[in-house]
């Protein structure tokens, strides 16, 4: 049995009931995988590379990772938090060294590391426009650290960030932990969400990211079940 062990933040992270509908990319993903494939979600809501390091998350990952596993390391929401130095990291200086620290886990371990840009936030201005992003140097600093560390980087903001600019404001809420048409309100005292998925966007970018392991070949299209190497993953349809 190989094993993906995924580390990242609330937009990846398996929730529980009380969190209904709100559903993680890592959640879902074992749809997409092949039989002899485990998804060991390490994700948790709210990290950063720093906070995910600074409260020993990453070492039980190093404990149980092994030859031949895969860890997807997707971060980037939190390490833009300015105000808060317990997770705020400069992307193109701690940010980086922290993404160098997962990749020397993985492979002193003989594992697999993969890098996953950011998730796209749902947000549009008054006149319908996808709103400039602040993952833009979180996004590059990635990318930069994935061509220093030949690591492979999956550019899920860039395919997430066009697919909502084509469905467009309304379209899209149906994804995101927003209000979509016609629906009443979960969220307590009307509060929107354009960060966190249903189970139709987990769906739907847990998609996109198989797309990216096809594209890459080899060992990370290995990973998908054969079904999802014929097809265009991100347009799966989902019943909720």
């Amino acid at each position: 049995m190989r094993h993906i062990f995924w580390a990242g933040d609330s937009t990846v992270a398996t929730n529980k009931a009380s969190t209904y509908p709100q559903t993680g990319i890592g959640q879902a993903f074992d749809r997409f995988t092949a039989m002899d494939v485990a998804v060991c979600n390490r994700a948790v809501n709210g990290r950063s590379t720093k906070s995910f390091i600074d409260e020993s998350r990453l070492a039980p990952i190093y404990d149980e990772i092994t030859k031949g596993d895969f860890l997807f390391i997707q971060f980037g929401h939190n390490d833009e938090k300015e105000n808060d130095p317990a997770r705020y990291t400069e992307p193109f200086g701690e940010f980086k060294v922290n993404l160098g620290k997962f990749v020397n886990v993985a492979r002193n371990k003989g594992a697999y590391p993969v890098f996953i840009t950011s998730l796209e936030r749902c947000l549009f201005d008054e006149n319908g426009k996808l709103k400039p992003s602040a993952h833009t140097d979180y996004v590059l600093a990635m990318k930069e650290a994935g061509k220093e560390l030949e690591v492979p980087v999956i550019d899920l903001f860039t395919m997430s960030r066009d697919f909502l600019e084509k469905t467009g404001d309304e379209a899209s809420k149906k994804y995101y932990m927003n209000l979509a048409p016609g629906e009443a309100s979960w969220a307590p005292e009307g509060k929107i969400d354009n960060s966190h998925l249903k189970y139709e966007g987990a769906m739907l970018y847990a998609g996109m990211v198989a797309k990216g392991l096809a594209a890459l070949g080899g060992v990370y299209a290995s990973l998908l079940a054969d079904e999802n190497l014929e097809k265009d993953t991100t347009t799966i349809e989902t019943n909720g």
